[in-house]
C-alpha cells in the first residue's frame, strides 16, 4: 500500500511538480519536530517506554515543537528513527515517515481561496493535535494527497454511482439507491461488481476529514480505503444506522438548550453484498451543514487564529459550550466534542454566538440517565450505548477538557482563564460529575498505544493533570 516517505515524496515533485520542491524541503525540519513531538508526548503519557529511559522532564501536552529528545542517552530528531531504536514495529514507522512527508507536503500549501467553513478547515495544516500520525495518508500517492487532501484546496468531482434496490440498505429519511463516492475511490467501489456509474458528478469541497466534503445542499461523508491517524476511514453498519436516530435523539435533548445545534445525519446508505452484509466502503452520509452566510469556525483553529482567539472570547466560549455539554452529560449523552467535531459561530463584535455539533458515530449514550431524564434509549447499536459512567464521562473530558480547551489555554499562555472552566463546571455540572470534572486527572486518547496495539480501534486512555484541581471547591 503506498506510504511515500520524505525521500519518495521528493522524488515525486521533482518529476510532477519541481515548484514546490523547495518549499518542501524546507519543511522537512519543521515536520519532523512537529511528529516527533506527538511521538515524545506519547512516551512520556502513555506507559510505552520506562520513563527513566527519557532525558528531561515530561513535556506540556501542548509545548512547541522540539527539534530534538534524547533517549537512552541518544539524541534523535526523527521520529521514524526514533521509533525503529526503540524496537516499535516497521509499519509503525513507516507511518510516522509517511505522516512528516504529508505534513512538510502540507506547509507548501498557499492560503485557501475559498470562503466560508470550507476554506476555514482547509486552512488547518498540522491535522490531529497529538497523534504522531497525524497526516497520514496510508495508501494515497503524492499526487494523490495533492489532488484530494484538503489543506491542498482541492475542487473535488464526486461520482454518483448505483447499486441494484434489494441490495441498498438505508437509515433516516429513506433515498433511492445510488450515492456520491469519493474519486480515489471510484475505481475500488466499481471493481466491487455491487455498483453502477451513473457519470453524474457533484462538485465538492474537502473538509477537515478528507472524506467528508461540502456539497450543494450540505455535506456528505463517503467511504475511503485510506488509513487517516488510526483507522481506514470507510463506513460501518453501526455508523450507518445510528447517525439518524441519533440526531433525533439529540434534536430533542437540544431543543430548548440555547447555544448548540446539532447538525444532523438526516440519511445514510449502504450497499449489501450477496449474504446481505453491509460493504464499508459502499456507502455515504448524508448531514446538514452550518447555515449559509454564518461565520463558522472549527474549533481546531481557534489556536491558529490570534485574531479571533482572545481571553475574552476564551470565556465566552467556555460560557457558550461547556453548560451544554454538561447538561447533555447529565441527561445521558457525551458528546466527543473536539476540535474536528465542534464548530463555533462568531458574530458581530468578534463573539461567539453558537455552537455547532457533528459527526455522531464517537457519542456515548448512558440509557439510564437517559431513561431517568425522560426519553426513551432509541435503538443504538455497537459502541455508542453505555452503561459505565466511567466510560461516558470520559468521552466527553478526553475530547473537550483535556484536548480542546487544553489546547485554547495553551494557545493563550494565561492558565488562569481555567477559573472560568471550574465555574461553568460548578455550575452547570451534576453533582457526581462536578467531584470528577474537579477533582480527578482527566483523560487523554492514548492515540500511539492504540496504534501499536492488536485493535487499534479499541479505545485506550491515559491522564494529566487536572488544571482545576488547585480549585476543589465542589
Amino acid at each position: 500500500m503506498d506510504a511515500p516517505d520524505v525521500a519518495r515524496t521528493a522524488a515525486a515533485l521533482a518529476e510532477h511538480r519541481p515548484a514546490l520542491l523547495p518549499d518542501f524541503s524546507a519543511g522537512v525540519p519543521h515536520a519532523r519536530a512537529a511528529v516527533l513531538t506527538r511521538l515524545w508526548g506519547a512516551l512520556w503519557r502513555e506507559d510505552l517506554l520506562d520513563p527513566r529511559r527519557l532525558d528531561g522532564a515530561p513535556p506540556p501536552l501542548f509545548g512547541p515543537p522540539l527539534p530534538r529528545v534524547v533517549v537512552d542517552g541518544r539524541p534523535y530528531a526523527d521520529p521514524g528513527r526514533l521509533a525503529e531504536a526503540l524496537g516499535m514495529p516497521a509499519g509503525f514507522r513507516t507511518e510516522l515517515d509517511n505522516s512528516v512527508a504529508n505534513l512538510a507536503l502540507a506547509l507548501t500549501a498557499p492560503p485557501s481561496p475559498f470562503g466560508g467553513l470550507a476554506g476555514a478547515e482547509q486552512s488547518i495544516v498540522d491535522g490531529h493535535p497529538l497523534h504522531p500520525c497525524c497526516r497520514t495518508r496510508i495508501g494515497m500517492s503524492t499526487l494523490d494527497v495533492l489532488a484530494y487532501a484538503p489543506e491542498h484546496h482541492p475542487d473535488v468531482r464526486l461520482r454518483v454511482v448505483e447499486t441494484d434496490p434489494a441490495r441498498w440498505r438505508t437509515a433516516g429519511t429513506p433515498v433511492p439507491p445510488r450515492f456520491p463516492v469519493h474519486p480515489w475511490q471510484l475505481p475500488r467501489a466499481l471493481a466491487s461488481g455491487l455498483v453502477t456509474d451513473t457519470g453524474v458528478d457533484i462538485p465538492a469541497k474537502p473538509l477537515m476529514s478528507l472524506r467528508t466534503l461540502e456539497v450543494p445542499g450540505g455535506h456528505v461523508k463517503t467511504a475511503v480505503e485510506v488509513q487517516m491517524t488510526s483507522a481506514v476511514r470507510t463506513l460501518s453498519a453501526p455508523a450507518i444506522h445510528n447517525g439518524p436516530l441519533a440526531s433525533r435523539l439529540l434534536e430533542a435533548l437540544t431543543a430548548s438548550t440555547p447555544g448548540i445545534s446539532v447538525l444532523s445525519e438526516m440519511s445514510a446508505g449502504t450497499v449489501l453484498d450477496a449474504t446481505g452484509t453491509p460493504q464499508r466502503a459502499l456507502g455515504a452520509v448524508w448531514r446538514q451543514a452550518p447555515p449559509p452566510g454564518a461565520d463558522v469556525l472549527p474549533l481546531a483553529l481557534l489556536p491558529h487564529r490570534p485574531d479571533v482567539l482572545t481571553p475574552g472570547f476564551f470565556r465566552d466560549l467556555v460560557a457558550l459550550l461547556v453548560p451544554p455539554l454538561l447538561e447533555l452529560l447529565a441527561k445521558g449523552v457525551a458528546l466527543e466534542a473536539h476540535g474536528q467535531n465542534t464548530l463555533v459561530e462568531v458574530g458581530p463584535g468578534n463573539r461567539p454566538v453558537r455552537v455547532y455539533y457533528r459527526d455522531l458515530g464517537g457519542i456515548h449514550v448512558h440509557p439510564g440517565r437517559l431513561g431517568r431524564a425522560g426519553h426513551p434509549m432509541p435503538p443504538l447499536i455497537g459502541a455508542v450505548p453505555t452503561g459505565d459512567e466511567t466510560a461516558l464521562r470520559t468521552k466527553l473530558l478526553a475530547a473537550a477538557f483535556s484536548t480542546v480547551l487544553s489546547s485554547l489555554v495553551a494557545a493563550l499562555a494565561d492558565p488562569g482563564l481555567w477559573a472560568t472552566v471550574a465555574d461553568a463546571v460548578r455550575a452547570g455540572a451534576a453533582p457526581a460529575d462536578r467531584a470528577v470534572i474537579l477533582r480527578q486527572d482527566w483523560p487523554v486518547k492514548a492515540t500511539t498505544a492504540m496504534r501499536l496495539a492488536a485493535d487499534p480501534l479499541d479505545d485506550r486512555w491515559c491522564t494529566v493533570a487536572n488544571p482545576l484541581r488547585a480549585d476543589t471547591t465542589p
